[in-house]
């Protein structure tokens, strides 16, 4: 339903109360612009939330997410964000490790 070409994550913490306008001007903030085909992902401070804004080309979604159990695992470094693969964000909103994803069992010759 909605194309995504890129996913960027912030690394620093957002406001989990920011609304779509709010978190609009903050992706411009950190990201330089929101492009389309994009999605840029926030979490608070406690990395128990997090929110994903995506610019389809037409228009803005803004998707939340609260884990009732354990945090997302959230990374920390001097860069303000970086680009993970859909295979990261998947294991991400799980609350999963994503920063080295597994190839599912696939077995390769190298």
């Amino acid at each position: 339903m909605i194309r995504i070409d890129a996913i960027w994550l912030a690394v620093e913490p957002a406001d989990m109360r920011a609304g779509m306008d709010s978190m609009l001007v903050r992706v411009v903030r950190v990201f330089g612009a929101a492009h389309p085909h994009h999605a840029y992902v926030f979490a608070n401070r406690r990395a128990n939330r997090l929110k994903v804004l995506v610019h389809d080309g037409v228009g803005i979604w803004l998707a939340a997410r609260r884990l009732n159990e354990g945090l997302f695992r959230w990374p920390a470094g001097d860069e303000p964000h970086l680009q993970i693969s859909e295979q990261q964000l998947q294991a991400l909103v799980l609350g999963l490790p994503w920063q080295l994803p597994r190839s599912a069992g696939i077995i390769t010759a190298a």
